[in-house]
C-alpha cells in the first residue's frame, strides 16, 4: 500500500514538473476541456498534448471520457490533496524553525541592544 502510494506521489511531482502540464490543470479547473481545447493556448501538436494528457491521467490527476470522435478530459483533484498533504509536513516543519530562529534572533537583539547613555541635567541630575 505504502509503495503504491509512493508511485502515486511521484507520478504526481512529475507531472505537475512541467508548466505546460500545470497550465493545462489550471484551465480544467474552469470546467471540462477537449484534447484541442488544452492544446490551443501552446504552438504544441495535438499528439504532443496528448502525451501531457497521458502523462497527466497517469498520475490520476485527470479523467478522458471519449464521447464520439470528441476525447473530453476533466480534473482529478484526489491527487493534488495527497501532494498538498505531503508538502503540509514540511511546511510546519519549516515554520517552526523559522519561528525558533525569529525567537531566538529577539532574544539576542534584546540582550545585546546598547542602553542609551546617561545625560545629566543642568542641575546636576541624571537622566
Amino acid at each position: 500500500m505504502v509503495e503504491h502510494e509512493n508511485i502515486q506521489l511521484d507520478n504526481v511531482f512529475h507531472a505537475l514538473g512541467d508548466p505546460t502540464r500545470r497550465q493545462m490543470l489550471q484551465a480544467l479547473a474552469d470546467g471540462e476541456r477537449t484534447v484541442s481545447q488544452l492544446a490551443d493556448p501552446f504552438a504544441i501538436s495535438l499528439a504532443a498534448a496528448s502525451k501531457h494528457i497521458k502523462t497527466l491521467e497517469r498520475a490520476g490527476l485527470i479523467r478522458r471520457e471519449v464521447r464520439g470522435r470528441t476525447h473530453l478530459c476533466r480534473l482529478e483533484p484526489g491527487p493534488l490533496a495527497s501532494a498538498h498533504d505531503w508538502l503540509g509536513f514540511y511546511q510546519r516543519f519549516w515554520t517552526e524553525r523559522l519561528d525558533i530562529l525569529e525567537r531566538l534572533l529577539r532574544q539576542e537583539d534584546a540582550g545585546n541592544s546598547p542602553q542609551p547613555p546617561k545625560t545629566e541635567t543642568p542641575e546636576g541630575d541624571e537622566k
